[in-house]
Formats: C-alpha cells, sequence, structure tokens
C-alpha cells in the first residue's frame, strides 16, 4: 500500500499556490518543475510549502478537496503557517 500525500506547491514566478495529491510526492514535485503538467507549466518554477500525509487515496483525495473549496488565500496561508 503506502502513504498518500497532499501538498500545497507555490510559483516563485507568481506567488500563486497549487494544491494536489500524489503518492510520490518528491516525483511530482519534480514533474511539476519539469513542465509535464499542462496546466502549472507556465507557472514554473514551484517550491513545496506544506504537505500532509495520508493512509488512503481517498482521504488525500477528500482533504485535497477540502482545501480546493476554501478558495480562499488566506486560508491557505494560514494552514502553511500553522504547520
Amino acid at each position: 500500500m503506502g502513504m498518500f500525500f497532499v501538498y500545497i506547491l507555490r510559483s516563485l514566478g507568481n506567488g500563486k499556490f497549487y494544491i494536489g495529491s500524489t503518492k510520490n510526492l518528491a516525483g511530482r514535485i519534480e514533474r511539476h518543475n519539469r513542465g509535464s503538467n499542462v496546466y502549472t507549466r507556465k507557472f514554473r518554477p514551484f517550491e513545496l510549502v506544506w504537505n500532509e500525509k495520508y493512509n488512503t487515496r481517498a482521504e488525500a483525495i477528500r482533504r485535497e478537496l477540502q482545501i480546493k473549496g476554501w478558495k480562499s488565500k488566506a486560508l491557505i496561508e494560514k494552514l502553511i503557517e500553522n504547520s
């Protein structure tokens, strides 16, 4: 099985956040910075600013969607600061 991660990246280009989930955190960040993701390619480079571990993909996706649903930069920044 293994662990699943929910993560927040910050674009060093424009300061915006990108929220996602993955089983391979290091590999996923590398792919974002390499430009493999069409949506985030133009916002490279990224830095990892926050992550949480989960036992199942379902838990990770639930948390990812919760954070994305906030649609609030202030709430995301608070989450990052409190970690």
